[in-house]
């Protein structure tokens, strides 16, 4: 399959960070709202549910869209075993930052592509360590008041004022942290079909 040929490409997500980071690939997409419930089910670890989540995103695009190749995503902060999704609001971010001072954090990076024409349904997971500072709450409340963080994984947002909060990070695919593995998005576009570079 070639650019163009009757498979368009689809972000099955409203995040702008996924949306500017797709766009360093410099093939057209659209974007589409998956409309997916991500409340986490029983027992589910945070890798299960952002694979999961990840990808009934690209599958409930790709329903509508049969002919174009979906990508879904999604990020789910580990806390020892425990998910910490988007905090929402100012009260949960400082509790999530005042439980997170110290740890280490695994992002949790998953990314799904789907096709329902051809039938190609394929995921792969990102995991990013992330060691935070021990962070005063006066640190937390500078970072939050200036950040506004609330639609982060985690409440960390990286890509800004966030970098100050962490020591280190350890990962294979820099974009992950932001929010789309591209390194495995890009290899999962070619397992699809779709033409990344020239001829």
């Amino acid at each position: 399959m070639q650019n163009g040929d009757n498979h368009n490409l689809i972000l099955g997500s409203t995040s702008v960070y996924r949306r500017e980071l797709l766009s360093r690939l410099g093939i057209p997409f659209q974007v589409e709202s998956p409309a997916v419930d991500e409340t986490p089910r029983a027992g589910e670890s945070p890798a299960a549910l952002a694979l999961r989540l990840a990808l009934a995103k690209a599958e409930a695009v790709s329903v509508r869209f049969p002919n174009a190749i979906v990508i879904g995503s999604d990020q789910v902060a580990d806390l020892n075993g425990v998910p910490l999704g988007k905090p929402g609001n100012h009260a949960n971010a400082t509790a999530q930052l005042q439980r997170m001072r110290g740890q280490m954090v695994v992002f949790q990076t998953a990314v799904a592509v789907v096709c329902q024409a051809t039938g190609f349904r394929q995921s792969d997971l990102a995991q990013v360590r992330v060691q935070f500072r021990n962070l005063s709450d006066g640190e937390i409340e500078a970072y939050l008041c200036a950040e506004r963080p609330y639609d982060c994984a985690g409440s960390a947002k990286s890509e800004g004022l966030g970098i100050v909060l962490l020591e280190s990070i350890e990962n294979d695919d820099p974009t992950a942290l932001i929010g789309l593995p591209l390194i495995r998005t890009a290899t999962l576009l070619r397992a699809a079909g779709l033409r990344l570079l020239g001829n």
